[in-house]
């Protein structure tokens, strides 16, 4: 087997997470040849980077996608709120969303962790987890951000199947049903005012002593939304499908769903290392157009937006690759 076998027959098992892609749809990259400057490298191949990717690769641009093959959505069975995909797995809409983007002559694709970056005189140079180097005009990071789970048995496991984020994403199908809101505060007050339009049978968990104002205290009791301060000791359920909330004093919560707001890092050091701002949320700074505050640098999805769904994604991949063509059309015509 030679090394051009061995990478694109790793690649696609790791590829593979919802069905194979058919033999010879797609470029591999290639380290034995493919080693000059590419137009943009693209680190994190989810639905931000591939769909960067396809308006680059449909401007006839050189792009290296580095993918880890660890989305943050891997344990969500289905995802919504995303035209003509509502209701597919994320896996599969990723699958086919790769054997598309990758069928474009220009785009390639590298299974690696990326860990470093440096500006360079011909613009930039990426390093990954296994030592190899490449180097591009521009960098568009869609790494995304990783969630810190609490230290409750049984949250992990059922963390984007019932244990959810968003009443957008995953509300619909959780609708009637009995539901906690694990948060606090103004966060927790808001989210049960879209959570009460789907159902009826609301309880905050405040996880503590309870911070909402006299008005918001009022309005929850107007709407009989119920405020426990007990704390979480674990979530019973059954394959990731929670069934009750048990509490430190050995009590319980009958349960089909929970929201959960959770602390999160940036996925990738190397947007900060760059000297790329995060501002006061967490989330890379990024304008309209997706650029960073670094000249040359952007960033797209969930490490530069709370508005953490496919469909945002998506948006935001597509306006950074447009932009990130325009930047290379203007230095060059």
């Amino acid at each position: 087997m030679n090394r051009r076998e061995s990478i694109k027959r790793g690649g696609i098992a790791l590829l593979a997470l919802a069905t194979p892609f058919p033999a010879g749809a797609f470029t591999i990259y290639d380290p034995m040849t493919d080693n000059d400057l590419f137009d943009v490298i693209i680190v994190g191949g989810s639905y931000a980077g591939l769909s960067a990717a396809m308006a680059l690769g449909r401007s006839m641009r050189r792009v290296l996608v580095i993918d880890s093959g660890l989305p943050c959505n891997r344990q969500t069975p289905h995802s919504h709120n995303f035209i003509t995909q509502d209701g597919e797995a994320p896996a599969a809409i990723a699958a086919k969303a790769r054997e598309q983007v990758l069928k474009y002559s220009t785009v390639q694709l590298l299974n690696a962790l990326a860990v470093s970056g440096e500006k360079t005189e011909a613009g930039f140079r990426v390093s990954t987890q296994d030592a190899q180097h490449f180097q591009a005009k521009k960098l568009l990071f869609a790494t995304g951000i990783k969630d810190t789970m609490p230290a409750i048995k049984g949250f992990a496991d059922c963390w984007g199947i019932s244990v959810i984020h968003c009443p957008y994403c995953h509300g619909y199908e959780f609708r009637g049903k009995k539901t906690a809101i694990m948060a606090n505060g103004d966060r927790a007050f808001h989210v049960a005012s879209l959570v009460h339009n789907l159902t009826a049978h609301i309880t905050v968990l405040t996880e503590g002593k309870a911070a909402f104002s006299e008005e918001q205290a009022q309005k929850l009791a107007i709407h009989n939304i119920q405020v426990t301060e007990k704390q979480v000791q674990e979530i019973e359920h059954t394959g990731g499908y929670i069934q009750r909330a048990i509490f430190s004093d050995g009590s319980s919560l009958p349960l089909d769903a929970m929201y959960a707001a959770l602390p999160f890092e940036q996925h990738s050091d190397i947007p900060r290392a760059l000297g790329c701002t995060i501002n006061e949320q967490g989330y890379i700074q990024a304008d309209m157009f997706q650029r960073t505050s670094v000249p040359g640098v952007f960033a797209c999805g969930d490490n530069t937006s709370m508005m953490r769904s496919v469909a945002n994604a998506v948006a935001s991949g597509n306006m950074a690759g447009a932009v990130l063509n325009k930047e290379l059309t203007d230095e060059q015509f």
